[in-house]
């Protein structure tokens, strides 16, 4: 018997080794995904999988299984000259990158600053840090036929926001 893919519905704190919070969904909606979808981390969605709700829970996620190892091959001195823009540049920019066939690329982080040269970071800036999430599952339900078409959870119930102001 196949199970059909379920939205599951959570309110976290994610902090780093140092117990930094990092991000809370404390005072807004819980966060909602569809399972299978790649909508969050894969350690986070293994571990939420196992619970039900209700479930309090403090998750550990290795760096591995978050946002990956910090790729060294990703961080580049890039000569300012090869720049759109090198002028008024500060450490913390970002900005999105190409491919070879102009495809999205990644983001890069401006980590460093010379006069002749600019360091950027493409590593996801929580690459290479472990996580601790902690969760509690507010709803689990079974994904519409909608959701499963689109490929993302929608809002509370299985209704999905275009933009309008109404929930459909």
């Amino acid at each position: 018997m196949k199970i059909s893919p379920r939205v599951i519905s959570f309110h976290y704190t994610l902090k780093n080794n140092e117990g930094e919070v990092l991000d809370s969904s404390s005072g807004s909606d819980p966060l909602s995904y569809l399972e299978g979808s790649g909508q969050i981390i894969p350690g986070l969605e293994e571990q939420i999988a196992l619970l039900s709700v209700g479930d309090k829970r403090t998750v550990n996620v290795e760096a591995a299984r978050a946002y990956g190892s910090h790729d060294a091959e990703l961080v580049m001195d890039v000569p300012r000259s090869r720049l759109p823009k090198s002028e008024g540049l500060e450490v913390g920019d970002q900005f999105a990158g190409r491919g070879p066939d102009g495809e999205a690329g990644n983001i890069f982080t401006v980590v460093k600053l010379s006069d002749e040269s600019v360091t950027l970071d493409g590593n996801h800036p929580l690459a290479g840090v472990d996580l601790t999430f902690e969760v509690e599952i507010t709803e689990m339900r079974e994904a519409t036929a909608d959701e499963l078409a689109h490929g993302h959870a929608h809002g509370p119930g299985g209704h999905h926001d275009h933009g309008d102001g109404h929930l459909h």
